[in-house]
């Protein structure tokens, strides 16, 4: 059966009725999944072995059945683990009704259906007694249910139900413990995440500063955590001010609370500076000796640092203070963890939080609207000084004194750069109530709000009275749009352009004058294993998820690429980056088709993975802004990418990712840009390259 599904494009800013199959979003939420991450993390798998092993042994031990109720099952691994370790029976409990069946399917090949039951549920709906779905509490609790934060996928209350109504009272629990670890530093890289900077601009008059509004400074920040690769963050881009803390733990075994709490660590900095920011991570111990042990620290806090298993589905957490506090080594501090039944965050205090007695700062929640508008990579791009200066470069060279410019782009400080490099009148249009209100704030804020007129208005919707009767002799954008995921997204820009070409005055000047998209085939360190089939785990067939999630990937997604933070995940260039598509602003959209192909020859050795998509923008003819590499590989390949932006990745299907490396190959592709949709489609394959003769 077909459905018609409402979707605002991000390219074109129309919204779209699409026919999708019914099907479309489970297809969607497969495909994207982390499964094959999760089931190639070997370290996980052992560890989560082991304590299953001991577990069981365990209740052997005391004479009793191994009863074992599995919430979160995905796959039913776990619980086959357990069955081969000799349990008695498993509850495998799994709400998404597509791994579910998979579930099914995968216990059966696996000679397992009469020891364990897949439960299509939410682990709160399951049923006790002789007609539910388990006849009686079991006494070994096994879960999966962990994100980066640890408790934010609803770990608290699952447990907490669990214990009151599905399992028995000191049951044992794999893992049997969790502790969360947290570890104060000073960054400026990190802080530029998460406050706006005052930036300089050096203007004919003398140097002007744009300051942030005294709301944003006072504003707590985005209530959630900021997870990333800590890994990828070097050590030079931060201070340590404190010892690793463990912060609070959790014992899986006993009766867990979901109740708001707090913890406090007292402690010594261990330099003077300005504590900003806390890196934070959790270790699970599988077993009450705490003998085996997953712990996701990053290098330097890792006991094996050469053994360090790379994962995505469990990364590090950055928490921002509410703000910045100066700190002194020596004289103790309180750093306090919060939390609710699905958040964490932080603060530091004076004092003993016991002796104080104060209330307990709340939750996080910007009261400023640029948390709201500005994810952390935005705020650091805004930041970023040599960016900014890049631009103020390019528009002097455009901007003449009876210029009237009109800026494009969400939440964008170009309408100031314009202003004070001396434009006469400056429009910027801000489409969205949070962004119309952060930009007055920040005009306000630097004395600006007469001079910079403010439209809270789709900017294809502008009409000549919004504009004063004016002609825009120049228009701007960076380009940067917040519905945009992926980089060609952006061109949203070119279809504004093309929209308001009756309000351009003859000879107007369009800043970027083009873009560009460009290509280079990788071999990454790590990311190919979340597209990567899994096969046989642990000696347990796992081949139906990989055919699953090939079909799903068939569906559509596998036409497609997705976004990553490409700086996060290392990797090499293959080939030499190759420009594939162009897109003059100038001119008003095409209304055919812009085709292109071609073939990518590979000049480096590897294991070709995918192709890696970015968009680079041509300010003017001396100035481009690129949001993928920022400068040419070196001799090994190695590559630099833009950290603010997130690039598109197409991984290649043709290929095992782990194959041994073969002879040279060439990857050709078909790329098309549809006008009328905004889309970009495109194909990669790869093929051997043959010597001459051959």
């Amino acid at each position: 059966m077909k459905v018609f599904c409402g979707r605002a494009n991000p390219t074109t800013g129309s919204v779209e009725w699409l026919e999708e199959d019914e099907h479309y979003d489970y297809h969607q939420e497969i495909a994207r999944s982390s499964y094959a991450d999760m089931l190639h993390d070997k370290d996980r798998n052992i560890k989560y072995y082991q304590g299953i092993r001991a577990a069981v042994s365990r209740v052997k031990d005391r004479g009793q059945k191994a009863l074992v109720l599995d919430i979160g099952t995905g796959t039913g691994l776990l619980s086959m683990m357990a069955v081969t370790a000799g349990a008695d029976f498993c509850y495998a409990i799994e709400v998404f009704k597509p791994m579910a069946d998979a579930a099914v399917k995968i216990v059966e090949k696996n000679g397992f259906s009469d020891k364990i039951k897949i439960i299509n549920k939410h682990s709160t709906e399951v049923t006790m007694g002789p007609d539910g779905d388990m006849p009686c509490r079991a006494n070994i609790l096994i879960t999966e249910l962990f994100d980066t934060e640890l408790i934010g996928e609803g770990a608290l209350p699952s447990y907490e139900h669990a214990h009151r109504h599905l399992v028995q009272e000191n049951c044992e629990a794999v893992p049997h413990r969790a502790t969360v670890y947290a570890q104060l530093v000073e960054s400026r890289r990190m802080w530029s995440w998460n406050k706006l900077f005052p930036i300089p601009v050096h203007t004919s008059c003398g140097e002007q500063v744009i300051v942030p509004p005294l709301e944003l400074e006072r504003c707590p920040g985005a209530p959630s955590v900021y997870d990333i690769q800590l890994n990828q963050v070097s050590s030079s881009d931060f201070t340590v001010l404190s010892d690793v803390l463990p912060m609070f733990s959790v014992d899986f075994s006993k009766q867990v609370s979901s109740s708001a709490a707090c913890h406090s660590r007292q402690f010594e900095p261990l330099a003077s500076g300005r504590a900003q920011v806390v890196l934070s991570w959790w270790d699970i111990e599988m077993d009450p000796e705490g003998k085996i042990k997953c712990s996701m620290a990053p290098f330097w806090a890792h006991s094996d640092p050469e053994e360090l298993q790379w994962r995505d589905h469990w990364m590090q957490c950055v928490y921002f203070l509410p703000q910045e506090e100066p700190v002194v080594q020596g004289s103790s501090i309180y750093l306090v963890a919060h939390h609710d039944d699905y958040c964490v965050w932080y603060s530091l205090q004076r004092t003993s939080p016991e002796k104080d007695r104060r209330v307990y700062p709340p939750r996080p929640v910007c009261d400023c609207q640029a948390h709201l508008l500005w994810n952390r990579p935005r705020f650091g791009e805004i930041n970023d000084q040599d960016r900014t200066d890049q631009y103020i470069q390019a528009l002097r060279t455009v901007l003449k004194p009876d210029s009237v410019c009109l800026c494009v782009s969400d939440g964008s400080l170009l309408s100031l750069l314009a202003h004070h490099l001396g434009a006469e009148q400056v429009f910027t249009v801000e489409s969205s109530a949070a962004s119309h209100r952060l930009m007055k704030k920040i005009f306000k804020a630097n004395h600006l709000e007469d001079k910079i007129n403010i439209i809270e208005k789709r900017p294809e919707l502008l009409t000549s009275a919004d504009l004063e009767g004016k002609k825009i002799s120049l228009l701007l954008g960076e380009p940067f749009f917040t519905t945009s995921l992926l980089p060609w997204h952006n061109l949203y820009f070119w279809y504004v352009r093309t929209a308001m070409d009756q309000h351009l005055g003859p000879g107007a000047v369009v800043m970027p004058q083009t873009a560009s998209l460009h290509t280079v085939v990788v071999e990454f360190r790590d990311l190919w294993r979340i597209r990567s089939p899994c096969g046989d785990c642990e000696g347990f067939d796992v081949h139906i998820m990989d055919d699953m999630i090939k079909r799903a990937l068939d569906f559509r997604e596998s036409k497609e690429a997705e976004p990553h933070p490409l700086w996060e995940y290392p990797c090499r260039c293959l080939s030499e980056p190759q420009q594939i598509l162009t897109f003059d602003f100038r001119q008003p959209v095409p209304p055919h088709l812009i085709h292109a192909e071609g073939s990518i020859e590979l000049r480096r050795p590897g294991r070709s993975h995918g192709a890696v998509l970015w968009m680079e923008y041509h300010l003017t003819p001396d100035s481009t802004v690129s949001t993928g590499l920022l400068k040419s590989a070196e001799d090994k390949g190695d590559c630099c990418w833009n950290p603010h932006c997130k690039q598109a990745v197409y991984f290649f299907t043709t290929a095992d990712p782990r194959a041994p490396l073969g002879s040279p190959q060439t990857v050709s592709y078909t790329v098309d840009f549809h006008p009328h949709t905004g889309d970009i489609t495109m194909d990669f394959s790869l093929s051997d390259t043959l010597d001459d003769g051959q």
